[in-house]
């Protein structure tokens, strides 16, 4: 059985011009101890799909309209308001992607990690067990860091610091957003890194939300791209990445940069990603796609196979 399962999920956002929806019939699996990327552009839907895992949006202006989420068999969406409280940070957790917004800026880092751990593993509450989590993720002088606040610390530390408070009650699936974004080169390496080592401790599953498909090959199983509020192509990594079969995920790895080839101009996708409440009729990647056909402007492309384990949503025959 999938640790996570999101069936045909469907959220929209109260506006002044009416609900707009944010995500549109979206299906995703993670199972045990699996890695799941889900990429696209910024303003396609990933942060929202991954809030939502644990009811994280505010109910309005977000309103669920149809589908379910289940994690281990269970429907979030029907949880009460303890049970919600129970499963975030028990079950799952979540890194964000600026850890200074994310983080009391008046409250030292130990007592913040010790309050993770009084909520969810109360008998190991303590200074000890806090310094031991620092000690884990990397972090230097972890026994000076633990009365730090968070604006003393550097961003990469400050991460850190979020990886130790969302691992402490060790959960059973960890939602990164994002969480290597305004941090260098080096740090991000670092971070992903450490990631990896932790989930093969622990034991637990990742669902990472990133636009970088750079670190996609390094850290998933499997990899859904996401558009326009719907999935467009969903495949494991090996096969997405050497035979990507959408015109998006295409247009996504052209415009990573590669060393192993002759220097060139990096490649632009043409226009924007289109807000939700405006998704044009048919294919919404349509307008901005170098293949689209006369049938792509009115006519919504099926979920098909393309071949075992390969999906994509698109009238292109590959």
């Amino acid at each position: 059985m999938p640790l996570l399962e999101i069936n045909n999920l469907q959220l929209e956002f109260d506006t002044l011009a009416g609900a707009a929806r944010a995500v549109d019939g979206v299906s995703l699996r993670v199972a045990p101890g699996e890695t799941v990327c889900l990429v696209g552009e910024s303003g396609c839907g990933k942060s929202v799909t991954a809030l939502s895992v644990a009811r994280l949006l505010p109910t309005p202006p977000a309103r669920y309209a149809g589908g379910e989420i289940l994690l281990n068999g269970r429907d979030v969406l029907k949880m009460s308001a303890a049970e919600l409280r129970a499963i975030r940070g028990g079950v799952v957790s979540y890194i964000f992607q600026e850890p200074g917004a994310s983080l009391n800026p008046v409250v030292r880092v130990g007592r913040q990690i010790k309050e993770m751990l009084r909520l969810h593993r109360p008998e190991r509450a303590t200074d000890a067990e806090v310094l031991r989590w620092l000690t884990r993720v990397g972090m230097r002088a972890p026994e000076l860091r633990l009365r730090s606040y968070p604006f003393e610390l550097s961003g990469g530390m400050q991460q850190r610091v979020m990886i130790a408070m969302a691992l402490a009650s060790e959960p059973q699936l960890l939602v990164a957003d994002e969480p290597t974004t305004a941090l260098d080169v080096t740090i991000q390496a670092q971070i992903l890194e450490l990631l990896r080592s932790l989930q093969q401790q622990l034991g637990m599953a990742i669902l990472l939300i990133t636009h970088n498909l750079g670190i996609v090959g390094g850290m998933a199983d499997r990899v859904a791209v996401m558009y326009a509020g719907q999935i467009v192509e969903s495949a494991p990594t090996r096969e997405l990445l050497q035979r990507p079969r959408h015109p998006y995920t295409q247009a996504l790895l052209a415009s990573v940069p590669r060393l192993d080839a002759p220097t060139r101009r990096l490649r632009a996708i043409p226009g924007v990603v289109p807000r939700p409440g405006h998704f044009p009729p048919g294919c919404r990647f349509a307008p901005r796609c170098p293949h689209a056909q006369a049938q792509c402007a009115h006519s919504a492309p099926p979920w098909r196979e393309v071949a075992p384990q390969h999906w994509m949503r698109c009238w292109l025959e590959t």
